[in-house]
């Protein structure tokens, strides 16, 4: 298994996963240049992609849907809820209907299984997945403001995770931003705090090791050394032993992180 976060924050969102030679890109929320770009440098090509998966309909998620399926007849995969609300933001040609599927409970990409989750943020079924080879799991949640134990069963015995830790909680309380968006932030449909990336993981059942993503970090209201700090804090707190049992990395908005 290969996953390597090609881009994280608000800026734009999207994350190379394979499992065998199922090559699978979760969100397109960044030019289809630069994601043509990072895949070559990670040793795969943009035309090898078997899929994109949405998580959501925010900009940031789906920016580069309208270049990328006219250019390269990639099939994308969005809950129904999800494109219409596409259409009704930005038209009905961010995504070319050939390449549009519906996003099931449950398919196959590939030799990898697909399974979406619901998870709590401010969209039209925001989804996050998990994804099976053989016995290998990789678990995906971004854009949460509340795990849930559907999001707890979903990430659970992963292999890998992709996991939200968006802000320091008084990094944004004393922040610049207006108080209207701090309380979007904040709320169970908002996005996940540091504390609360890490006490999800020093909770979820887990295998031997688990390499984990710290993701979606805030430009704004984070620092990324403090989001490892707190989530690493709290883990060693409750005897978990890092960089064995899990091996924390930071994702980033302008460049690649990656792990095989």
């Amino acid at each position: 298994m290969k996953i390597h976060v090609l881009a994280s924050g608000s800026t734009g969102n999207a994350t190379y996963i394979q499992m065998g030679e199922t090559n699978i890109l979760v969100d397109a929320g960044i030019s289809t240049k630069r994601i043509k770009q990072a895949l070559n440098a990670v040793g795969t090509s943009i035309d090898e992609l078997d899929a994109v998966l949405v998580t959501h309909e925010h900009r940031d998620h789906i920016c580069g849907l309208r270049t990328l399926t006219r250019r390269h007849k990639v099939p994308v995969y969005a809950r129904p809820a999800a494109w219409e609300a596409m259409d009704s933001q930005y038209g009905p040609e961010v995504a070319a209907g050939e390449c549009r599927r519906d996003l099931t409970d449950s398919l196959d990409i590939g030799t990898v299984k697909v399974e979406p989750f619901r998870i709590s943020h401010d969209a039209a079924d925001p989804v996050g997945f998990s994804f099976y080879q053989g016995a290998t799991k990789c678990g995906f949640a971004t854009d949460l403001g509340f795990v849930t134990d559907t999001v707890k069963k979903g990430l659970a015995l992963s292999d890998a995770l992709v996991l939200e830790a968006n802000h320091d909680i008084d990094m944004l309380k004393q922040g610049s931003y207006p108080w209207f968006l701090k309380q979007r932030i904040l709320s169970n449909r908002g996005h996940l705090a540091n504390t609360d990336a890490g006490w999800t993981l020093a909770r979820l059942p887990r295998k031997k090791e688990c390499h984990t993503f710290l993701a979606h970090l805030s430009q704004e209201n984070n620092r990324p050394e403090l989001a490892e700090q707190t989530v690493a804090d709290i883990l060693e707190e409750q005897g978990v032993k890092l960089g064995t049992e899990i091996v924390l990395h930071l994702a980033r908005p302008d460049r690649t992180v990656g792990m095989e």
